[in-house]
């Protein structure tokens, strides 16, 4: 099992449970007992620390040729260690829109089961909802002021207000859901990995980068990896399953001769298995960050992760399910350029939003052989003109969110932008403001056409022994945080791979 992720180690407590040898490796280390880690409201500071890779987007004109920084967790419980502790799964009809793009047996009355596996929710089993499941999800004890001011504006604006956005509809205002328990963050590592830590089945191997697979044949039998700055090749009996996430995943398979012959080529790479779509149909959402308001007084600590409530609606009515994001910011919140062309000083909160059915993708290649070079990675946000349309809505009904009587205890005038904007002016901020909100995925697509690498059971297309389950297999970016997707994959990985191995011994 490659990388401890939101994929990987659902795969391997799955496994470890079913009585299966695994050894787990990670690049990163434990993580466990670390404080900033463990604190909820730290999570910000995380990015470009010990924990993070420390990727970014290239810059293209559509972003104001911006570098975008790309948190990616680098750490047991990967990037569940670094985020906002989200758990969100969006609409059902996103996952029939997998199932009708070539991911049979990927629709939503399928994965249901999964996400309710995956949980313990404070609220208890239902149709929609599993308890008793390895991760904690909690809402907050008490919303912060901004945040159930959120709810109770977008009701004023006539949206709809909703008591669980993992429910029977994600449509409206609703109080978040958390990985976080009595106060501290419910990562990954902790809720799949530290049960089992003391298995003799298990081996958990942290601070060891791998490098390459290794192929006889059409097999993949080993990898090569890092132990104290040593590259050792490790042989696989029955599998190996990469879960090193959307950028790694991809690069790691380029390396080792899976991918596009001719971007193998391009480098002098050995063509193991000839996969056009490595590293191609890169998706995430693009977040604008965001709309600042101009507080009457200081808001207080911050709670939960600093938001605490989220509002999902149709930009445009014509829309089949909600394709924009909003949550709040207890706190000014922008990219670095914004920052310097507004006064963000004195008291400030935030609402930021974003597009969560964005139509734009993108890749990510090699920009040399060796596992520490460079890569490109571009998402091509904002290169679609839908997708910068459906964001001055957005943007414009922030602006009204922040001037209603919800707010009235708080609004003391806008900050950033510094008043109501005409479209050329609210595009020009969108561009200036765009961020990511750190879900990449797509670059080695599930499916059964030209770019898919990886079939229904997330077995890579024309070789044997190599499985995917992290967020490189989604073919189509769900609406919602990707962190309850992956886990998702992750528990449908395992159960691929055991059936596969009762098969064997039969």
């Amino acid at each position: 099992m490659i990388g401890a992720g939101s994929g990987g180690t659902a795969v391997t407590r799955r496994l470890v449970d079913a009585g299966a040898d695994v050894l787990l490796i990670e690049a990163g280390p434990s993580g466990i007992g670390i404080a900033d880690i463990d604190d909820p409201t730290k999570w910000m500071s995380l990015g470009r620390g010990a924990y993070d890779w420390g990727y970014d987007y290239a810059p293209t004109p559509h972003v104001d040729n911006r570098i975008i920084g790309i948190p990616r967790g680098k750490v047991l419980g990967g990037s569940s260690s670094i985020n906002a502790m989200m758990w969100y799964r969006g609409h059902p009809a996103d996952y029939d829109a997998w199932e009708a793009s070539g991911a049979l047996g990927w629709a939503f009355k399928d994965v249901l089961p999964y996400f309710k596996r995956c949980e313990d929710w404070e609220g208890g089993a239902s149709e929609w909802r599993g308890a008793g499941g390895p991760l904690r999800i909690e809402r907050s004890r008490v919303l912060h002021p901004v945040a159930a001011a959120l709810i109770e504006a977008a009701a004023e604006l006539g949206l709809p207000v909703i008591d669980d956005p993992n429910g029977a509809t994600n449509e409206g205002a609703a109080p978040s859901n958390f990985n976080i328990s009595d106060g501290k963050r419910f990562n990954s590592a902790q809720a799949y990995l530290w049960p089992v830590l003391d298995k003799d089945n298990l081996t958990v191997l942290p601070d060891s980068e791998v490098t390459q697979l290794t192929f006889v044949g059409r097999r993949c039998v080993a990898v090569k990896h890092l132990m104290d700055g040593t590259e050792v090749e490790t042989r696989a009996t029955i599998e190996i399953i990469l879960a090193l996430g959307a950028i790694n995943t991809p690069r790691l398979l380029m390396l080792s001769g899976v991918g596009d012959p001719a971007e193998l080529g391009r480098l002098g790479i050995v063509v193991k298995a000839a996969l056009p779509g490595v590293g191609r149909n890169l998706q995430d959402h693009p977040l604008v960050r965001a709309v600042n308001f101009r507080s009457k007084g200081p808001l207080g600590a911050v709670t939960d992760n600093g938001g605490g409530s989220m509002l999902n609606w149709k930009s445009n009515a014509g829309q089949s399910r909600p394709n924009v994001h909003a949550f709040p910011v207890q706190g000014r919140s922008a990219v670095a350029g914004l920052g310097d062309k507004y006064d963000l000083s004195g008291n400030v909160f935030a609402i930021g939003t974003g597009l969560m059915r964005s139509r734009s993708r993108g890749y990510m290649r090699l920009l040399g052989t060796n596992p520490g070079s460079p890569i490109e990675i571009q998402p091509n946000f904002l290169l679609e003109p839908e997708d910068v349309g459906d964001l001055v809505d957005a943007v414009d009904l922030m602006i009204e969110l922040g001037a209603t009587k919800a707010y009235a205890d708080w609004f003391d005038g806008y900050a950033a932008p510094e008043r109501r904007l005409n479209r050329a002016n609210m595009v020009q901020f969108i561009r200036a403001a765009c961020s990511t909100f750190f879900h990449t995925c797509g670059t080695a697509k599930m499916g059964d056409d030209s770019l898919s690498v990886v079939d229904e059971r997330l077995a890579v297309h024309g070789l044997e022994g190599l499985r995917i389950a992290d967020a490189s297999v989604i073919p189509i970016i769900p609406s919602c945080n990707t962190h309850a997707p992956v886990t998702m994959i992750g528990e449908r990985a395992a159960d691929f791979i055991l059936e596969s191995a009762r098969k064997l011994r039969l």
